[in-house]
C-alpha cells in the first residue's frame, strides 16, 4: 500500500491519494508512484513513467485525464508549480534533454544534433529485419487497398507514405482520427494491407484502428522502435526504428527521421516489384505538375558599359 500523504504534502497529489482505491489496476499503479515519488511526473517523460510503473503511456494520459487534466503535459505543469520546481532550468533538462545546455553555442548545437540524427539512423539501419520489410512490400504491392494509420507526429509520416503509394498508383489512405479509421479498418478484408505507425507502440487509437484491420482480414503492419509492444503484438509484421534518444523529448524528432527512413525503404521496394507501372505513373504524376513550377531564370549578365561604368 503506498504511504499516506496529507493535505501539505500538495493538493493533487491528496486528489490522487483520495481516489486511488477506486482507480482500475493499470491507473492504480500509475497512483501508487506518483504517491511515493511525487517528483516522478517532473523528472521523467511519459514513456519512462509508464515503464516504471509497469503501465503504458496510455494508461499514463488516461490517468491524467481522470485528475482533470487534458493530458500529461498539463499534469507535468500542475505537479512541477505544486511542488516549486517549476523553474525555467528543470523545464528545459527535462523535455530538452541532457545532450543541449540553453549555453552551448550554435556550433555545438549543430554538432550534437547532427550526431543525434545519424546515430538514430544508422540504429535503424543495423537493426531492421529487412525479410518483414520485403514481405510487407509484397502484401502491399498486391494489395486492393492500404488503409495507414498514425496520430499526432505519427500521423505525418502515414500522410506521406500515402502520398508516395498514391503516385505510383496504390490506393490507399492516412488515417489519423479514431472514429474515421475504426470505419475504414471495419471494411477492410484479406486484399487489404494495414499499417499502424507509432513511435512508442502503445497508442492506444492506432492499436485499436490496426488491431479492427486485422480482425477484418486485413494483412497488419506495425512501424514501431519496440517490437515488444502493444502494436508490434497485434500487427502480422513489425518493423522496428531507432528508439528516441532523450532529446527534445516527448516528441524526438530523431524518431521521424528514423520512421522516414523506413518509409522511404519499403517505398523503394514496392517500386522495384511493380518497376514498369510505377515509373510510367510517376513521370505522368511529374508532367502532371510540371505547369505549376517556375522555370529558373539566370541572372542577365551586366554589359559592357555597365561593367565600366560600375
Amino acid at each position: 500500500m503506498p504511504r499516506s500523504l496529507d493535505a501539505d504534502n500538495g493538493a493533487i497529489i491528496g486528489r490522487i491519494s483520495a481516489r486511488r482505491q477506486a482507480m482500475p489496476v493499470a491507473l492504480s499503479r500509475i497512483a501508487d508512484l506518483v504517491i511515493s515519488q511525487p517528483t516522478a511526473p517532473v523528472d521523467l517523460t511519459i514513456t519512462e513513467l509508464a515503464e516504471r510503473a509497469g503501465s503504458s503511456p496510455a494508461s499514463v494520459t488516461r490517468f491524467c485525464r481522470s485528475l482533470g487534466f487534458d493530458g500529461y503535459t498539463q499534469f507535468r505543469v500542475a505537479i512541477a508549480t505544486e511542488l516549486g520546481r517549476g523553474s525555467a532550468e528543470q523545464t528545459w533538462h527535462t523535455d530538452i534533454g541532457a545532450e543541449f545546455e540553453p549555453t552551448d553555442s550554435p556550433e555545438k548545437i549543430l554538432r550534437t544534433l547532427l550526431k543525434a540524427h545519424v546515430r538514430g539512423l544508422e540504429t535503424t539501419a543495423e537493426g531492421i529485419d529487412l525479410d518483414a520489410v520485403g514481405h510487407a512490400a509484397r502484401a502491399i504491392t498486391t494489395s486492393r487497398h492500404v488503409d495507414i494509420y498514425g496520430l499526432g507526429g505519427s500521423a505525418g509520416i502515414a500522410e506521406e507514405f500515402q502520398r508516395r503509394l498514391h503516385r505510383i498508383g496504390i490506393n490507399s489512405h492516412a488515417w489519423s482520427d479514431v472514429h474515421d479509421g475504426l470505419a475504414s479498418a471495419v471494411l477492410q478484408d484479406e486484399t487489404s494491407v494495414a499499417i499502424g505507425v507509432s513511435s512508442t507502440g502503445q497508442t492506444d487509437e492506432t492499436v485499436q484502428m490496426l488491431d479492427q484491420a486485422g480482425t477484418s482480414g486485413a494483412f497488419t503492419v506495425a512501424i514501431t522502435h519496440d517490437d515488444e509492444s502493444w502494436i508490434a503484438d497485434v500487427a502480422a509484421v513489425s518493423i522496428t526504428t531507432a528508439a528516441p534518444v532523450g532529446y527534445l523529448r516527448p516528441d524526438d524528432m530523431s524518431v521521424k527521421h528514423a520512421q522516414l527512413f523506413v518509409i522511404d525503404l519499403l517505398y523503394l521496394f514496392i517500386a522495384q516489384q511493380m518497376f514498369d507501372p510505377a515509373a510510367k505513373r510517376l513521370a505522368a504524376t511529374a508532367m502532371a505538375v510540371s505547369g505549376h513550377r517556375r522555370p529558373r531564370q539566370p541572372k542577365p549578365r551586366p554589359t559592357a558599359a555597365q561593367e565600366v561604368t560600375g
